[in-house]
């Protein structure tokens, strides 16, 4: 069985994607810094689950999240979705605390290739894959998205770059789409997003993806054909 850590994985995308693995015949390493609700979504997944709750912005827990898919065999897919989307509302780029930009940078940009620095090791050996959950706000120059889209942007051009110097492995930007999340509707507090599709529905792509193992790079979840 193929194991897959799977990171903010105790709600929205990140819990959709673990069951669709799980579902898949993929063990899994989960993470999410509010533990209760973690156990919550392990119990949902189901036994394939190891919950490992913690902050990703830790360098302890990142190892620990390693060591744990090392037990079941080692890791054959890191999913880096755990982020972050800064102040709501979110402020122009003139007005940006500068504080909460470095915790959206760490959240998003530094934590993410933590666990990849430790991560490849074994995603070398096993021929593995990493995915960066992305957003259409790293290329796209959105009013009020300056924080949260630059840090996007830049997590993107590190993949990229990994991708690169890592032919072994292959690394995928993921843009998941607009999805029904907490993290959209904090993104438009005073909208309603239910016209949005929930986070469930990309995982046939999702799991597509994974399955085919395409080339290296940007992959929109919309583009994705699924033979039916």
């Amino acid at each position: 069985m193929p194991v897959a850590i799977i990171t903010g994985a105790s709600r929205g995308l990140g819990l959709a994607l673990a069951t669709g693995l799980a579902e898949a015949g993929w063990r899994l390493v989960v993470d999410a810094r509010d533990a209760e609700a973690l156990a919550t979504a392990a119990t949902w997944i189901g036994p394939a689950a190891v919950a490992v709750p913690g902050d990703v912005t830790d360098p302890a827990h990142r190892a620990a999240l390693v060591a744990a898919a090392a037990e079941l065999g080692g890791v054959d897919l890191l999913v880096n979705n755990a982020g972050t989307l800064g102040p709501s509302p979110q402020p122009s780029v003139a007005a940006y605390p500068l504080d909460a930009l470095r915790s959206v940078y760490e959240v998003n940009v530094v934590a993410p290739l933590g666990l990849v620095q430790l991560a490849l090791p074994g995603l070398r050996a096993r021929g593995g894959a990493v995915v960066t959950v992305t957003s259409d706000a790293a290329v796209e120059p959105y009013e009020g998205w300056g924080g949260y889209g630059s840090a996007k942007a830049a997590v993107e051009q590190v993949s990229h770059v990994l991708a690169a110097e890592e032919p072994a492995v292959r690394v995928w930007r993921v843009d998941p789409g607009d999805l029904r999340t907490r993290m959209h509707q904090e993104a438009f507090p005073d909208e309603d997003i239910s016209d949005r599709p929930l986070p469930e529905t990309v995982v046939p792509a999702f799991l597509h993806l994974v399955t085919t193992r395409p080339p290296s790079g940007r992959v929109r979840l919309v583009d994705v054909t699924v033979p039916a």
